[in-house]
């Protein structure tokens, strides 16, 4: 099909000229042996934005065409119209204005709302048959925009691979779809992993540092997406046998020797040192006195 021809202007008429303009155009109302086609470009559509009812096949040397919103045609429901002959556009009760008819019979909605959802009913008039015109239909269903979504978890301090946490991805939003990352990437193939039925919820059964995280949700329907901010779990683990650590093996004497104790665990743990059985300053180091040639210590 070719370019969309420019809308004509809108003619001023009255109501007793509109229904006269109506009986003249059923008069003339006969079958099409084309198949005509609605398309909705694009197909599905957001609030706010413009659609196009795309008319394809549309027969030859038309007397006109009428627009209705939803599958009744009366004079409710009645959009616009297009007379080829005077090529006048007539407006009618279900015309809001922002909707604007070309001559090759096509519909373009702007900024849609939630009301314009529905059915499309395109009336075609023919020549030269008494019969009722040929009806196309089409519906448009809203998706609207996604909003940013967050993560709730019941445990942002887990103890590792003891506890279960569940990442909640919030809010719950109707006809989206949800989805999971962690590090970037799509969740592993892991039995540690288990999502519940809509995807919005995921439970992690024992954290280890290797799937702490970042973990990402991502809302999702078929106009839009929008992705969470990361959120990386705190492990807490317990300790792991200590070990002390020393600078020399052999020391000469009046020398001071410097002793760490070394251990992994978060959150940091705290050091004692017992030196011969006593019990010394807390501390993550420990100094022993200067060393003498008969210095033996536990």
């Amino acid at each position: 099909m070719g370019p969309l021809s420019a809308p004509l202007c809108t003619q001023r008429i009255t109501w007793k000229g509109l229904l006269l303009t109506a009986s003249l155009l059923n008069f003339w109302n006969p079958p099409t042996t084309a198949q005509v086609m609605i398309e909705a470009q694009p197909p599905k559509i957001s609030e706010g934005k413009d659609v196009l009812l795309l008319v394809h096949n549309l027969p030859q040397n038309l007397p006109g065409y009428m627009w209705y919103k939803g599958k009744m045609k009366d004079l409710y429901h009645y959009i616009i119209s297009y007379v080829a002959d005077s090529q006048i556009i007539i407006p009618g009760p279900a015309y809001t204005g922002r909707e604007i008819v070309y001559s090759n019979a096509s519909l373009l909605i702007k900024n849609v709302t939630r009301e314009d959802a529905g059915s499309y009913n395109l009336h075609i008039i023919k020549r030269g048959d008494e019969t009722t015109g040929v009806t196309g239909h089409f519906t448009i269903t809203l998706y609207p925009e996604t909003p940013k979504p967050s993560i709730s978890s019941s445990n942002l301090n887990p103890r590792e691979a003891m506890e279960a946490v569940i990442l909640t991805c919030d809010p719950e939003t109707p006809d989206a779809s949800y989805l999971w990352w962690m590090n970037g990437q799509s969740l592993p193939v892991t039995r540690r992993f288990q999502l519940s039925r809509s995807n919005r919820t995921l439970f992690i059964f024992g954290v280890t540092k290797y799937i702490a995280g970042p973990y990402e949700c991502e809302i999702r329907n078929p106009v839009s997406a929008s992705r969470s901010d990361p959120v990386t779990l705190n492990l807490l683990h317990g300790l792991d046998a200590p070990t002390i650590s020393f600078s020399y093996t052999y020391y000469h004497t009046g020398e001071v020797p410097k002793l760490s104790c070394l251990t992994d665990s978060h959150p940091l743990a705290e050091h004692s040192w017992l030196t011969d059985g006593k019990f010394q300053q807390p501390a993550q180091v420990c100094f022993i006195s200067q060393i003498t040639k008969t210095y033996r210590g536990v």
